[in-house]
């Protein structure tokens, strides 16, 4: 049987495990909505610019 030491030392190693795993995670698709969003003010500019091309055109 373990001890209660023990079984305290495990679970606090998987608990702190999972936090880092979930800040990593979160790290991750904090970054992803960033990069999307410039991806999305990079279209949206590139849109405007040839819509004021076609404006000049006519």
């Amino acid at each position: 049987m373990m001890s209660s030491k023990r079984l305290a030392d495990m679970g606090y190693k998987m608990v702190s495990s999972s936090m880092i795993l979930l800040t990593a995670y979160g790290g991750y698709l904090c970054s992803l909505r960033v990069y999307r969003f410039f991806q999305r003010q990079k279209a949206l500019k590139t849109a405007a610019e040839d819509q004021a091309s076609e404006i000049i055109k006519d």
